[in-house]
């Protein structure tokens, strides 16, 4: 993933910073608890798309 683009790109629901997995190739947003995939290089910033995280799994 582009570094200039993980500065800018945020969660479509509350605006908020992502963290980028790359070993699991998501985003992930904390206080949404969503994981955003990440295909070929392109993240898929959709909610129907996005993966709830589970209670044990730390964002």
């Amino acid at each position: 993933m582009d570094k200039r683009l993980l500065e800018i790109i945020v969660c479509p629901l509350c605006k908020g910073p992502l963290l980028y997995r790359p070993n699991r190739q998501e985003l992930v947003c904390s206080p949404c608890r969503l994981a955003y995939p990440v295909r070929e290089d392109i993240p898929v910033m959709l909610e129907g798309d996005a993966r709830h995280l589970d209670d044990m799994e730390n964002p």
